[in-house]
């Protein structure tokens, strides 16, 4: 139950680091980046794998370069999507998702390796009794 919560206010902060790196992207506020993660999270979801099976032989001659293109698509219609949320040019067309992976990746490794996504029944503990 944890473990989305988590997800969601670690891709809001790598939002907010991508506004402090990425010339372009503009967030108002957290409560618009954990919109924006949202929104992200689902466009992930849904418009991404349709979008990287149409554009499978573009992506296949271009050596997965091509990836990078849906990536800054996917990003740019979350922007478009959430008010409070503004991405606006090349850079921050291709270069926002590409810190926002990155970005996110650390925050997820930093709650797993604090135990922050394994609830109460992670699977270390499962069925085991507690030591004396």
């Amino acid at each position: 139950m944890l473990g989305p919560l988590l997800t969601a206010i670690a891709t809001a902060l790598s939002l907010l680091i991508v506004d402090l790196v990425v010339p372009g992207v503009n967030i108002a506020n957290f409560p618009a980046a954990m919109i924006a993660a949202l929104v992200i999270g689902l466009i992930n979801g849904s418009v991404k794998p349709i979008l990287s099976t149409l554009s499978l032989p573009l992506n296949f001659l271009s050596f997965g370069a091509f990836s990078l293109v849906v990536n800054g698509i996917c990003f740019a219609l979350a922007a478009a999507l959430v008010p409070g949320f503004s991405a606006r040019g090349i850079i921050a067309f291709l270069l926002g998702p590409v810190i926002l992976s990155f970005a996110n990746t650390f925050i997820n490794n930093y709650f797993v390796e604090k135990n922050l996504a394994l609830g109460s029944g992670d699977v270390n503990n499962k069925g085991e009794l507690p030591s004396s």
